[in-house]
């Protein structure tokens, strides 16, 4: 009797400029797989939205030869969320998956969103705001834009997840055929936008809350994405995309 199928689970790891933390957490996230998704077939993809300007595309090639299930792509200009949108549509996996390569967030809470996927929802999220999610070394700063923004996004949205920016995210196969082709944002804005997206027009999103411990070294610039955040809110909220999708998903 042939052994059934193991689900498949794509996970893509955006990167620009990351030659430090590659050599230090890809292993790590590989040897978390090896020892806890036996039971499926896992791939790492090494997503450089670059060309980056230091040695990521060297050390992720040199990654990609070192370690069993990691790959190394080079999407030019693209984007984080560019990055991202293209990894996910190309990949043929049951479930599409991403991470901050800084690994913020524990992974022993990777198995849940995976499990939620697997129990029928087309998206699951890690949160950093619902109850019972722990956070250490965040600035007060960014926990007060974090949590005025996703107000924001409840109070525009009716939508039930609290925290859309959360770096720790999977989607189902079939959720990411329909609804990645909509999507328009290709930097930061990205998570919100499919969230925001998906939910309006009728997937179901599950939020896990997650201990997440944040990366001093972030080079994210906070008032240039929080700008970049509000005219993303501002355009769905104007173009309602989701109505059309609502349309289309009824053929």
């Amino acid at each position: 009797m042939a052994s059934p199928k193991k689900t498949s689970v794509s996970i893509a790891m955006p990167v620009y400029n990351e030659e430090v933390d590659l050599p230090r957490n890809i292993p790590v996230l590989q040897k978390f797989l090896r020892e806890n998704f036996k039971d499926y077939d896992w791939e790492i993809v090494i997503a450089d939205n670059g060309p980056s300007k230091d040695r990521t595309g060297e050390v992720g090639r040199e990654l990609e030869k070192k370690y069993k299930g990691v790959k190394y792509m080079l999407i030019p200009r693209s984007g984080r969320g560019g990055a991202l949108k293209e990894v996910w549509l190309k990949s043929k996996s049951d479930i599409v998956a991403y991470m901050d390569i800084d690994l913020s967030s524990d992974l022993r809470y990777f198995s849940k969103l995976i499990k939620a996927i697997e129990k029928g929802s087309d998206i699951a999220i890690g949160s950093r705001l619902a109850k019972g999610a722990k956070v250490y070394g965040r600035t007060l700063l960014r926990e007060v834009m974090s949590r005025g923004y996703n107000l924001l996004i409840k109070f525009f949205f009716w939508t039930s997840f609290n925290d859309a920016q959360c770096g720790f995210k999977a989607m189902s196969h079939e959720a990411a055929r329909k609804l990645l082709p909509a999507i328009e944002d290709k930097a930061w804005f990205f998570d919100s936008e499919f969230l925001v997206v998906g939910e309006c027009a009728g997937l179901k999103v599950t939020e896990i809350p997650i201990v997440w411990r944040d990366d001093p070294r972030s080079t994210v610039k906070v008032a240039k994405t929080a700008m970049g955040d509000l005219k993303g809110l501002y355009r769905l909220f104007r173009t309602r995309p989701w109505k059309k999708l609502k349309n289309e998903w009824k053929v």
